[in-house]
């Protein structure tokens, strides 16, 4: 079962990230679940965010895949953390002009305070496009909660 994750930040003043602040009017808006393991974000490619016609452009695919790959870190392992390598493998194109695709999330290997994250988008007919392995650094709680204002993230109920 799908549950909500809320955002730790909405009320954080001068937060306008550009992979998830609601507000951003140049962002991308995600919202994440928490589907078991994974945590999941299902989102609609827009033609602004084309990089050849009707085709979604390769950052902006990274973009989503790095984003969801922080939301696992925040709410999998209750911190906050910051890419140190991604790496990504476009496998096919992804349509502007068709439905909604789905990204994918999950904890990887872990060693102290590095950790690897596996991600996936999928276009809308659920076949596989991009997948990205991010390697994250994240910070002891005591300075997420100091220097990233992060105060722990939790899903509705």
């Amino acid at each position: 079962m799908a549950k909500k994750i809320i955002n730790p930040f909405l009320h954080l003043e001068g937060y306008n990230c550009f992979g998830c602040a609601p507000h951003n009017p140049f962002g991308v808006k995600m919202e994440f679940t928490e589907e078991g393991e994974d945590i999941v974000s299902v989102w609609q490619p827009q033609t602004e965010y084309q990089g050849w016609l009707n085709t979604l452009h390769g950052g902006i695919q990274s973009v989503l895949l790095d984003e969801i790959c922080a939301w696992v870190v925040m709410r999998k392992l209750q911190t906050a953390g910051v890419t140190s390598k991604m790496e990504t493998r476009f496998l096919r194109p992804v349509a502007t002009n068709g439905g909604p695709i789905t990204l994918r999330a999950r904890l990887g290997e872990q060693r102290r305070n590095i950790v690897n994250i596996e991600a996936e988008l999928l276009d809308s007919e659920g076949r596989l496009c991009t997948k990205a392995t991010c390697t994250y650094f994240t910070f002891p709680p005591e300075k997420a909660r100091t220097e990233m204002f992060f105060e722990g993230c939790h899903v509705e109920e």
